[in-house]
């Protein structure tokens, strides 16, 4: 009887935290961006691991964009427009930027006259940790710098990163 009352203890706290999660979980609502925190991850057809995969991604912190859920589905399209479902436990809400076009400049200030830290070719991703006024800090493994937000798929235009 005793390691019953523990056990149910432990079902009550699990429980609660589970109900918090499903709270915190419900506010986020598609259309966002996230990224794939999983060094491989399957994209698949639907949402359950009984659907095909469509896709097998070899690159974490490539940005993402959630665009519909199902259960601990989301599903997702990448920068060249692919959609397809991934398992919620493979993306992480870690903002990240690939750089689209052509060569981005990295800046030291968000100027277009400032001084260029490093330049970034087309397909290079970074952490985005905030965007204003058309800039976002970029940092590419210790390697940062302000780039011009239409360079970036990882951003919608205008949207301000905090």
């Amino acid at each position: 009887m005793r390691n019953f009352g523990w056990l149910a203890a432990c079902v009550s706290v699990l429980g609660l935290f589970m109900l918090g999660l499903g709270k915190a979980e419900a506010q986020r609502q598609p259309p966002y961006y996230a990224s794939i925190s999983a060094s491989e991850a399957r994209m698949r057809t639907g949402p359950g691991r009984n659907y095909p995969a469509s896709w097998f991604y070899r690159r974490a912190d490539l940005p993402i964009r959630v665009i519909a859920r199902y259960q601990d589905w989301r599903k997702i399209e990448d920068p060249d427009g692919t959609q397809g479902w991934m398992q919620v436990g493979l993306l992480s809400d870690t903002r990240t930027g690939m750089v689209v076009g052509a060569i981005a400049e990295m800046r030291a200030r968000p100027d277009f006259n400032a001084h260029v830290n490093y330049r970034a070719e087309p397909g290079v991703v970074g952490r985005i940790s905030r965007c204003a006024r058309g800039w976002c800090w970029f940092d590419v493994r210790g390697r940062a710098g302000y780039v011009e937000q239409s360079k970036l798929w990882g951003t919608d235009p205008g949207e301000q990163v905090q």
